[in-house]
């Protein structure tokens, strides 16, 4: 497993324009990598104390350790005959804020992980292995610790090994006590198994599956509402959620793996979409083939507290908060009307007794999605 620290991109560190250290250094002055505002050592004790998280992680397509220069990963391992690799990128976004302000860092991995999980599991892919990115600007070994510590934990609930990574420190980028965080997944699928939506027709019916909170989608917004109108702190206990909204703003991101697993072995599954960025408005048509637009009945799933809360306090309109938010739907499978029920009955019997049909394909000239009243 590769895992490197350093400087990262960005040039000088302690230049003036890159923001260093600060001030001007008497001439002839001696000066060194860590007064400049990077410190090897403390990346080398994040890495030490990493390694055995790391390996906690690891599948049998696994071969190599820290300290390569790139994972390796023997695709042979699996048991796919025609494997197609399915992979994807993505960030935790303005959620870390929520994060700096609470000081909690083992939830934020988990959202990562998580997400790109379901972005690759929509295609009917099952993870092999993650890599993450941490940029700061002034390494906390604790604090880089934690957040790894929840990369490591996901990776072990979903099956993959979590097989490289970089730590990037770049004093003068990012202010003290920041950091961003992102990730890449590679998953794999056998290709006559590929779900990519080209067999979903009129008629067929969309099942929603609940989602744990935001996500990781919206926070902008969220926290203009939270944080800028109201004025609240993360440790102010909102009784309308029953909790701090803190807690309530750092819900970890669900994996859907666990729930789809079961139905993968079949054909049922005509397409699947992961609600996040743009919510159902802007997910849901990605997967829609021409001639075809989604009908989605509001009211046959009850939006959890935190949508509704947030949309009173911020007045928020219907239409933007459908297009902003997952509203408490964060995967749609797609399948035929004889297939839904026994579909719905599988997805409670894997554990989650919400999911539920919540509307259908009709004919359009486009793809898209018109909300209709239950």
């Amino acid at each position: 497993m590769s895992r490197a620290s350093g400087a990262g991109i960005g040039g000088d560190p302690g230049s003036e324009r890159g923001g260093g250290s600060g001030g001007a250094k008497p001439p002839g002055r001696k000066m060194d990598y860590k007064e400049s505002g990077v410190d090897i050592d403390a990346g080398n004790e994040v890495v030490r104390r990493i390694r055995g998280l790391a390996r906690t992680t690891f599948t049998p397509g696994v071969l190599s350790d820290l300290g390569s220069f790139g994972g390796l990963f023997r695709l042979g391992a699996s048991s796919l005959r025609d494997p197609v690799l399915v992979s994807s990128a993505d960030g935790v976004g303005t959620k870390l804020r929520v994060a700096f302000m609470t000081g909690v860092h083992d939830t934020v991995g988990v959202d990562l992980v998580n997400h790109c999980v379901n972005d690759i599991l929509v295609q009917g892919a099952e993870p092999l292995f993650f890599l993450d990115y941490l940029a700061t600007g002034r390494l906390e070994p604790d604090v880089a610790v934690r957040i790894i510590e929840g990369l490591a934990r996901a990776c072990r609930d979903n099956g993959c090994a979590l097989l490289g990574g970089e730590t990037a420190e770049m004093p003068g980028f990012y202010g003290d006590g920041e950091y961003d965080l992102a990730g890449f997944i590679v998953g794999a699928v056998e290709r006559d198994r590929l779900i990519d939506g080209s067999r979903i027709s009129v008629g067929d019916v969309l099942i929603g599956i609940p989602s744990s909170g935001l996500h990781t989608n919206g926070y902008s917004l969220a926290r203009g509402i939270v944080f800028d109108r109201l004025g609240l702190l993360v440790r102010s206990y909102v009784p309308e959620l029953q909790t701090t909204i803190g807690e309530a703003l750092l819900a970890p991101h669900r994996s859907y793996l666990p729930l789809v697993r079961p139905l993968l072995a079949g054909r049922l599954v005509k397409g699947m979409a992961h609600i996040t960025g743009g919510g159902i408005t802007d997910n849901l048509p990605r997967i829609l083939p021409p001639g075809a637009e989604a009908r989605v009945r509001l009211g046959t799933w009850e939006v959890p507290a935190i949508f509704r809360w947030l949309q009173s306090q911020g007045r928020v309109s219907d239409d933007e908060m459908l297009r902003t938010f997952n509203m408490g739907v964060g995967l749609i499978v797609v399948t035929s009307a004889a297939d839904a029920d026994g579909l719905v009955t599988t997805i409670r019997s894997a554990g989650e007794p919400d999911a539920r049909i919540i509307g259908e394909i009709t004919a359009g000239s486009a793809p898209r999605v018109r909300y209709v009243s239950a």
